[in-house]
């Protein structure tokens, strides 16, 4: 995408510095850490089950994910050498602009930002799942979709809760890392528990068929392997508030907290998955509603361990939703901050120092999507995966353009942007390459796919006065809170 703005002269007007919004500075070490890890675990581990297990089983699963967490820290060694060099707020949209220009920042940001809100709405449908599962919930039905029944109540349930994360958000970063990091503690608490109890009093031969129903494990475990960007996802939420960070927290500290979080929510998901396919024939219970719940409660005999296992998932469910909410306000936020779309997204409120349109925008989208009911889980999974490894994409694609030829790196460090960005390639061509079994599997998911297309198209072309506003210089201090 060509931008005439980047060959705009140095008017008087346009030679003066801009003032550079900025962001509050609230959080630590351990508030960057439950931002990463408790946005990567989240609840699909309750209400996606079904899908995983299905495709490759509790063994294929696994294994899946195992290689998934292997790839995402390779991704998040060059998330952190890039923050080295740029600890500034929209982390990928700043490091594709200085790498490539101002068309492939908006590319970057605006599937990342996509992929963040796919993750918001599906956060938005799933509470109202898990809700139904604890208390009778599915009142005033409204409509069906693929034979799916969407409820008001669940509805009104997103509303509420989307209201409720949008106000604390808007209310400062520092209440929103508060609420992050008590939930994290619990949910690691409550986790545990369950994931012990499962081993402790599990079977072996419960696992059977270990590699789930396809004909092929390969085949299985390659439909879930290119989900992984949304799974995992999440870690990525620090670059988005690394110019948040509190006084004395250096940005490459920023990089080891990141890749910690990555090996904590791998392990996670690897103990979950097994300790499910431990606790009971999975094949018995894998076409329930919330099939992670009932493993528990069909092996204890009590309905106690699957109301522990919903809490877990209801705090994982705030932790993701959170996390992501603000890291997808904090990407708008960056990209009107640049002028690359509407400076109204880039302008913070006086009181609380937030980026209010970017959060009222990011409310109204997921509120939005919630209509869509529980087929919007899958939709959502596979979308937000497909842009968010465009967004991983273009960050490997970045990282030499950011190095300093004059540093000598080592041969490992050479090559991390070559695994990063092929492993982004593969996913990418796994789920559009006609044939592949991986390939997106439903109409809906292409209609959802061109409403972003079209969309973005619409927020690119539209902004084009707004971008012919600045300077290239400008833009950089902007952006990068340099100048060129």
């Amino acid at each position: 995408m060509a931008d005439a703005s980047q060959h705009d002269s140095l008017s008087p007007q346009a030679s003066e510095a801009p003032d550079r919004p900025e962001l509050k500075r609230a959080i630590g070490r351990f508030g960057f850490f439950s931002l990463a890890f408790g946005s990567m675990i989240g609840v699909g581990w309750i209400t996606g089950l079904e899908s995983l297990f299905t495709q490759a089983g509790p063994l294929g699963t696994t294994i899946a994910f195992v290689a998934g967490g292997l790839l995402m820290i390779v991704i998040g060694l060059c998330y952190a050498e890039a923050m080295k060099v740029l600890p500034v707020t929209g982390g990928e949209v700043a490091y594709s602009y200085k790498a490539h220009g101002t068309g492939a920042a908006f590319l970057v940001g605006w599937c990342l930002a996509i992929g963040y809100l796919s993750v918001s709405v599906f956060e938005a449908v799933s509470i109202g799942i898990v809700f139904s599962y604890l208390i009778p919930f599915d009142l005033w039905p409204m409509y069906e979709i693929n034979g799916t029944t969407v409820y008001g109540s669940h509805v009104l349930l997103a509303l509420l809760f989307t209201s409720a994360i949008a106000w604390m958000n808007y209310r400062g970063v520092g209440l929103a890392t508060q609420v992050q990091t008590c939930l994290t503690m619990l949910l690691i608490l409550f986790t545990a528990a369950f994931v012990m109890a499962g081993f402790a009093n599990g079977h072996v031969s419960h696992l059977a068929p270990r590699f789930g129903q396809s004909e092929l494990a390969l085949t299985g475990m390659l439909t879930v392997f290119v989900t992984v960007p949304f799974w995992f996802v999440g870690f990525d939420t620090i670059p988005q508030a690394a110019e948040e960070r509190t006084a004395g927290l250096p940005p490459a500290r920023l990089g080891k907290i990141m890749v910690i979080a990555i090996a904590g929510s791998t392990l996670f998901y690897v103990l979950v998955f097994l300790s499910v396919g431990l606790a009971t024939p999975w094949l018995e219970i894998i076409s329930q509603p919330l099939p992670t719940a009932v493993a528990f409660e069909e092996a204890f005999g009590s309905k106690f361990w699957s109301r522990l296992v919903l809490i877990v998932g209801l705090i994982g469910l705030l932790t993701s939703w959170n996390g992501f909410f603000l890291s997808g306000c904090r990407v708008l936020f960056a990209l009107g901050r640049g002028h690359i779309i509407h400076s109204r997204f880039g302008r913070t409120s006086r009181r609380y120092g937030t980026p209010a349109a970017a959060i009222l925008f990011s409310a109204i989208l997921t509120f939005a999507g919630s209509f869509l009911g529980k087929p919007a889980i899958l939709i959502f999974l596979n979308v937000g995966s497909l842009c968010i490894a465009v967004a991983f994409l273009g960050v490997a694609c970045s990282i030499h353009r950011l190095r300093d030829p004059e540093k000598k790196i080592s041969p490992f460090q050479r090559v991390l942007p070559y695994i990063a960005g092929a492993g982004s390639l593969f996913i990418l061509a796994a789920m559009l390459v006609p044939g592949s079994p991986a390939m997106l599997p439903s109409l809906m998911e292409w209609v959802v796919l061109g409403v972003v297309f079209v969309l973005g198209l619409f927020f690119w072309y539209g902004g084009r006065r707004i971008r012919a506003e600045i300077n290239q210089q400008q833009r950089h201090q902007l952006i990068l809170d340099e100048i060129d």
